[in-house]
């Protein structure tokens, strides 16, 4: 029974709690939910003038600009996040089971490569494979010939390969942190009965890294989509996505409403890539904790995603497997 002698408390805490959630509500309300809705707003206004029409919708539906630039984003975005995925998955394996120096340096410094811009990297490319870049400068001076053999950074190609390259350490992540979590005694078990180490990676490890790689793949393809550094640097002017169109639209024709529809597409698609990417983040978790021992040791419940070592090499992965056991 409650104590008629004390107040109830419960109204009076609840006005606290709102009046202390109403600054970053206002906060977030005047600096993305107002810019928001007069994007929303102008893309309902056409050229002509006129109330709220659904008419710029249609014309930019129409447009064969935004088809193919639709086209490209999807097409771009999934090619690059299939990449991401093979490339992180074979880079996690090799770095979390098999020795080799540096190993855990290189672990480490995937945490740094996720700070850098997307344009170092579109640079960095350039340099080596663009038209007067390191390779070609190679093939010139070996052959004497005038032109090198490389020139597909302008191209889809191009924008694909730097995508890949810039977007694999956000997959490596959370596969490194998965990887960390397998028990070593189980492939020392399976390798010492006598499976490969491709039979070892099917059996044992992908089980237990697929949700990481699930959330990793959602995450890249959210990112990718959404791509506009990488393909204004590599200069491929035949490539054009969601986000140079926007570009396009509003700062080279002067077309606002156009790129404001561009854009509430875009952020639509997002939008529901990210509901997406938070339900497999949501499937992991629960996995995970379905897949957790009942008792592990106290250090264990400290580990991190951003502090935890490569588990140790295993010899099963690194030596092509144990011996079959006796029976």
């Amino acid at each position: 029974m409650p104590d008629r002698t004390t107040p109830d408390t419960g109204p009076r805490r609840t006005r606290t709690t709102a009046l202390w959630a109403l600054p970053p509500v206002a906060a977030l309300a005047l600096v993305f939910l107002y810019p928001l809705a007069l994007v929303v707003r102008q893309s309902l206004t056409p050229e002509s003038g006129g109330g709220p029409s659904t008419t710029p919708y249609t014309t930019v539906l129409a447009a064969t600009s935004f088809q193919d630039a639709l086209a490209n984003t999807v097409l771009i975005a999934a090619g690059a996040t299939l990449g991401a995925l093979l490339l992180g998955l074979l880079l996690s394996l090799v770095i979390a089971f098999v020795p080799f120096p540096g190993g855990r340096a290189l672990a480490r410094f995937i945490d740094i490569f996720l700070a850098f811009p997307s344009f170092l990297i579109t640079l960095a490319l350039l340099f080596l494979y663009g038209t007067v870049g390191i390779a070609n400068g190679l093939w010139t001076d070996l052959t004497g010939a005038t032109h090198g053999p490389l020139d597909f950074l302008h191209t889809p190609w191009g924008v694909l390969l730097a995508e890949v390259t810039y977007f694999t350490p956000f997959v490596m992540r959370p596969l490194l942190a998965a990887f960390a979590q397998v028990e070593t005694a189980q492939l020392e078990v399976a390798g010492s009965l006598g499976a490969r180490p491709g039979r070892i990676v099917r059996t044992v490890i992908l089980p237990e890294a697929l949700p990481s790689l699930a959330a990793g793949g959602a995450l890249v393809l959210v990112m990718c989509l959404n791509e506009f550094g990488i393909v204004l640097f590599t200069g491929a002017k035949n490539v054009v996505t969601l986000p140079m169109l926007v570009y396009t639209k509003a700062i080279l024709d002067g077309d606002y409403t156009g790129a404001c529809v561009v854009a509430v597409i875009n952020i639509a698609l997002s939008a529901a890539l990210y509901a997406l990417y938070r339900t497999v983040m949501a499937r992991t978790a629960g996995t995970a904790t379905r897949r957790k021992p009942a008792r592990q040791p106290a250090a264990a419940h400290h580990t991190t995603a951003a502090n935890t070592p490569a588990p140790a090499p295993v010899p099963a992965l690194a030596t092509g497997g144990a011996d079959r056991a006796r029976p």
